[in-house]
């Protein structure tokens, strides 16, 4: 991959945007972030993941000048479908998922973030979706992960001004759930991703599952979801363990497998 890198350290996979100057996400960025998605869920070594931008910006959005002569019938055909699929496959990534954000995070660039399942932000962090100044609006999952994180008046209040969000209103209104000094962003990230390594890596990805597929239906179809993924966590031997070291050692004392 050229503008996408995974890198894997202590049980942390990272998957690092990288076209500079701004992250810009254009197609080739895109489909590597498929790929990238791809790789992390299948590597038994990777407990929890982390999305990165770098040390100065996360991602400023797509690329609006692949984008800005594209007619109806080019958009509607193959480009909107990849920008659905990119946010799709990271938001499907059945791993812990932090996105460490420094700098812009707008447009397409907050739709990576909000694919994520927790999202550290620097001090000086601005995010939003300013995709209405450009007379369109988000198409890779802003108008639905964004009103389901903060809820829709919240949503459209950032949908239709297309407004710089500072990181203290952000974590005010539940955007981002952790702020701190733009330098420690990463450090950060990883800190919060280490708490998974080692853990029961099948019930969190059932957990997963279970409150990402629960959230889109009716209160009883979710209750059978977490029923079904609850009862099959029994053919486990993390369940095994867990519960044989609770009973023998008390809690938190138990060692998973991930089998």
């Amino acid at each position: 991959m050229e503008f996408v890198r995974v890198e894997v350290a202590d049980g942390i996979g990272t998957i690092r945007l990288d076209r500079p100057k701004m992250n810009a996400l254009n197609a080739q960025m895109q489909r590597e972030l498929i790929e990238a998605s791809r790789e992390v869920t299948q590597d038994d070594q990777v407990s929890a993941v982390i999305l990165y931008g770098g040390e100065k910006v996360f991602a400023a959005g797509a690329d609006i000048k692949e984008m800005a002569e594209m007619s109806y019938a080019e958009m509607a055909g193959m480009h909107s479908r990849l920008l659905q699929d990119f946010a799709k496959a990271l938001a499907g990534i059945p791993k812990p998922v932090i996105a460490a954000v420094n700098g812009y995070a707008l447009g397409g660039g907050l739709e990576v973030a909000l694919c994520a399942d927790f999202r550290v932000a620097g001090e000086g962090a601005k995010v939003g979706q300013p995709e209405i100044q450009l007379g369109i609006i988000p198409g890779a999952g802003g108008t639905q992960r964004l009103s389901r994180l903060i809820g829709p008046a919240r949503a459209k209040d950032l949908v239709f001004s297309g407004r710089h969000v500072p990181a203290s209103e952000a974590l005010e209104i539940g955007l981002v759930d952790k702020v701190v000094p733009d330098a420690e962003v990463y450090a950060a990230a990883r800190e919060w991703a280490a708490r998974f390594v080692g853990g029961p890596a099948i019930a969190l990805r059932a957990a997963k599952q279970a409150i990402d597929a629960g959230w889109e239906v009716d209160l009883g179809t979710a209750l059978e979801i977490e029923r079904t993924q609850f009862a099959a966590l029994f053919s486990t031997e993390d369940q095994k363990n867990g519960m044989r070291s609770f009973i023998e050692h008390g809690p938190g004392k138990a060692e998973f497998t991930g089998r």
